[in-house]
């Protein structure tokens, strides 16, 4: 029996009224499991209205009251684990494992807003001019959204209304609707934890609501994770509406391997960096430039890795990667590695035949090689978020360097190398917000922010961290004069007021 996902509204389910629903599909058996309400602009409407009657009580809440909410939300997500984990796996495809990691990344950010009333204290100077003072404050925003992707239903939430609750903001999310399931037991469980009904809401839908959500007038600021295309549109759009916007972009994410790298670490992190999660990851390393004359011996030890990499349904423990999310996002990522030849490239491995026993109806492809890639072709320029990987040549490092700073998408880059002055040279020099220096993946912790320059981010503030605070925030200064009781009255005074 298929089962129906509805909205999250006030606290509790809310059947959907519209009338229309998407499929979510099995990406294992390529079958539909799941029917998901696709929410009308009455309905987002009514989730923003929701959560504009929640933040008159909970803008003004105790930061007590607040981070004892998310200590007990922590505690019930941990709990909960693969039970989030499994809904991940079942409705995105990805193995177990890798939904697991991506639980305990999102966590990382429930920890953060535990010590939001670190982040949260302001500054004050006392004694600027006689008997005056000055105070700087951060107050929330009032009803935010965040609209999010199918990659990561879970982590990339938990980005975002974690953060904006615990500054006294409440929240209305638009998930994926392709994989909507963990976004409303991430819902169920911070109501279970104490959070006010309407603080945090959840709708789904399709551009219908996600227009409604960019031009409520009621919506204060829009949070956003997907491709660059989408990115550029929700930061334009939201920014029209007079809305503060963080929108992160798609990506092309270089990993450049000097001559002097230990090849084995780098081959190792190419493969785990390209083909974790299937490649639906917009830091996954998709292009790799082997610097020198180490790129024949790079090649051959990517390939022999590859091979071994285990592909089966995310269920099954003995699996490493698994399938795609769609159909159609397969045969998209497949036609890259059918016309890449044709566009010059060297075809080492082509995955786009795979299938696996039993599960022929699964949105199945293997992984693909692609050597002596050209920086015209398709699968170059393209964000292909599937299991393909270029390999690129460069003669130097500073033709290496050219040739990353040329992408118009700088969102995360890494260097392999045992050289700290080049790794020095390329942390400075390289045009990307996340750089990592014989890490693949360099995204931050909790504590610092994530984003990236270019095509891969569209507003002034990347996401969590130092940055998310302040998006999620407003500042206001307060000047005090308190008179001494001994004091005569001052007086009018016209004049442009001193500090001295």
């Amino acid at each position: 029996m298929t089962k129906t996902v509805n909205h999250w509204i006030g606290g509790k389910t809310v059947e959907g009224a519209s009338g229309n629903w998407g499929p979510v599909t099995d990406p294992a058996t390529g079958a539909v499991t799941t029917r998901v309400a696709l929410a009308s602009a009455e309905e987002v409407d009514a989730a923003v209205g929701a959560a504009r009657d929640a933040f008159a009580t909970w803008g003004t809440s105790s930061l007590a009251q607040r981070t004892a909410v998310l200590f007990k939300y922590r505690a019930l997500l941990d709990a909960h684990r693969d039970e989030i984990a499994a809904l991940i796996t079942a409705e995105h495809g990805k193995v177990h494992s890798d939904a697991l990691g991506e639980v305990a990344r999102g966590l990382e950010i429930v920890e953060l807003a535990c010590g939001i009333t670190v982040q949260l204290k302001g500054e004050l100077s006392t004694q600027v001019s006689s008997r005056v003072d000055v105070a700087s404050i951060r107050q929330p925003l009032g009803v935010v959204a965040g609209i999010t992707p199918f990659n990561f239903p879970a982590m990339v939430p938990m980005w975002m209304f974690p953060l904006a609750v615990a500054c006294g903001n409440t929240f209305v999310l638009k998930p994926s609707e392709k994989d909507p399931s963990a976004a409303n037991l991430l819902a169920e469980l911070a109501s279970q934890a104490g959070l006010p009904d309407g603080v945090l809401n959840v709708v789904h839908g399709d551009k219908v609501a996600v227009d409604a959500l960019l031009e409520h007038p009621d919506v204060a600021a829009v949070s956003f994770v997907g491709s660059t295309p989408i990115a550029r549109y929700i930061h334009t759009t939201a920014s029209a509406n007079g809305k503060r916007v963080q929108a992160l972009g798609g990506a092309k994410n270089h990993m450049l391997v000097l001559p002097d790298a230990d090849l084995d670490a780098a081959a190792d992190a190419a493969v785990s960096a390209a083909y974790g999660s299937a490649g639906e990851r917009c830091m996954a390393i998709s292009a790799v430039v082997a610097v020198g004359a180490i790129g024949d011996e790079l090649v051959q030890k990517i390939r022999e890795r590859a091979e071994k990499i285990v592909i089966g349904p995310g269920a099954d423990p003995a699996s490493e990667m698994g399938p795609l999310i769609t159909a159609a996002h397969r045969d998209k990522v497949a036609s890259y590695v059918t016309g890449a030849a044709a566009q010059g490239a060297e075809v080492v491995l082509d995955g786009t035949g795979h299938t696996v026993d039993g599960y022929e109806n699964g949105h199945w492809i293997g992984l693909s090689l692609l050597d002596k890639v050209s920086t015209d072709s398709d699968a170059y320029r393209d964000e292909i978020f599937g299991p393909v990987l270029c390999v690129l040549r460069a003669d130097t490092y500073e033709d290496g360097v050219r040739l990353i700073n040329a992408s118009p998408f700088g969102n995360g880059t890494a260097i392999f190398t045992r050289d700290g002055g080049a790794a020095r040279r390329f942390q400075l020099e390289v045009q990307a917000g996340m750089v990592g220096v014989n890490v693949p993946i360099p995204v931050p912790v909790g504590y610092h922010s994530f984003g990236g320059w270019k095509d891969s981010l569209f507003g002034d503030h990347h996401i969590y961290g130092n940055d998310g605070v302040h998006f999620y925030t407003r500042g206001k200064v307060v000047t005090t004069r308190w008179p001494d009781p001994a004091d005569a009255p001052a007086g009018v005074d016209l004049g442009f007021p001193r500090n001295h």
